[in-house]
């Protein structure tokens, strides 16, 4: 763990209640994803664009303060090139995860995505020249056959589900190329702080998704009421109950915690999506599901080791 990272959690006033507390909220929320997306006839990008765009209007004030204007007045051209790049990752990330829902089912789609670390990993390795431990790979390799499981069981199911499965694993290569230049513009000299990364990021995807929907002929305002309800509760549920909350608590926890937390996901998506969409779960995909996790987690528990 860094010593910033220790200093905060010090320095932190303590929470009134258990940090699992909020973590099992976190997990939940983030789990709801999938099944707004399902309950949703719009398409992917009308999600994503939507999502982001109440996203940024609930914390964009931010950008407003003194602190934050004088970042965003120092950033490079180069900054700018990654943030806008950063921000192309992160729209195609919405069009092709949500896109892939359309396709595969709620457990198959969520737990591609937590290949997410391994993509961040070879990612790194390859752009950020970072060292990675044997242990690390052996996690990736295992992490891999469970998804090569899953993709062989949904292909016996259909050519549909097959291809949900490829749009799933193209969405997480797609946002861990975002978390990649995030990682590299935040460790920078002058460390871009996560909220403003995250905003300005925002707009450039929004700016993406907008011209994509244009360019696929997809209107942006015929959808009824309930719709639009869909479209704010994929903001306000998975994203500031989710994503926002765990940002919060590294205050109180460390990165491997929120990590090791935030594979509850599938697990918890796959539950809500037997119990509302009425999904069932192939025995492939319990089989590849907990390949995966066991791959991840010994990926996980080896980074968290070298962190300490």
């Amino acid at each position: 763990m860094s010593e910033l990272q220790l200093q905060t959690q010090q320095t932190a006033k303590p929470l009134p209640v258990p940090p699992i507390l909020f973590l099992l909220i976190g997990v939940l929320a983030v789990s709801f994803s999938a099944i707004i997306i399902k309950w949703s006839s719009a398409p992917a990008a009308v999600l994503g664009l939507y999502r982001l765009i109440i996203t940024f209007l609930i914390l964009c004030p931010v950008l407003f303060t003194k602190k934050s204007r004088a970042e965003v007045r120092s950033f490079s051209l180069r900054t700018w090139v990654l943030v806008a790049a950063s921000g192309v990752c992160l729209a195609f990330h919405f069009i092709l995860w949500i896109g892939s829902l359309k396709y595969t089912t709620v457990a198959s789609s969520t737990i591609l995505i937590t290949l997410q670390p391994i993509f961040v990993m070879v990612l790194a390795y390859f752009t950020l020249r970072e060292r990675t431990s044997w242990q690390a790979w052996a996690g990736a390799g295992i992490a891999i056959v469970g998804s090569t499981c899953i993709g062989w069981g949904d292909f016996r199911v259909s050519g549909d589900a097959l291809w949900g499965d490829l749009l799933s694993l193209l969405g997480t290569l797609t946002v861990s190329g975002y978390l990649v230049i995030g990682q590299h513009l935040r460790n920078a000299q002058q460390g871009m702080s996560s909220l403003v990364y995250s905003l300005w990021v925002y707009i450039f995807a929004i700016v993406v998704m907008f011209f994509y929907c244009l360019g696929e002929g997809y209107s942006l305002v015929a959808y009824d009421g309930h719709e639009w309800m869909l479209f704010v509760l994929l903001a306000v549920i998975p994203t500031v109950f989710g994503h926002t909350l765990f940002n919060w608590l590294l205050k109180y926890v460390n990165a491997a915690t929120i990590s090791m937390a935030i594979l509850g996901e599938p697990i918890g998506a796959t539950i809500l999506a037997f119990l509302l969409l009425g999904e069932s779960v192939t025995g492939a995909q319990w089989l590849g599901g907990a390949i995966i996790m066991s791959g991840i987690w010994l990926f996980l528990s080896t980074s968290k080791k070298k962190s300490i």
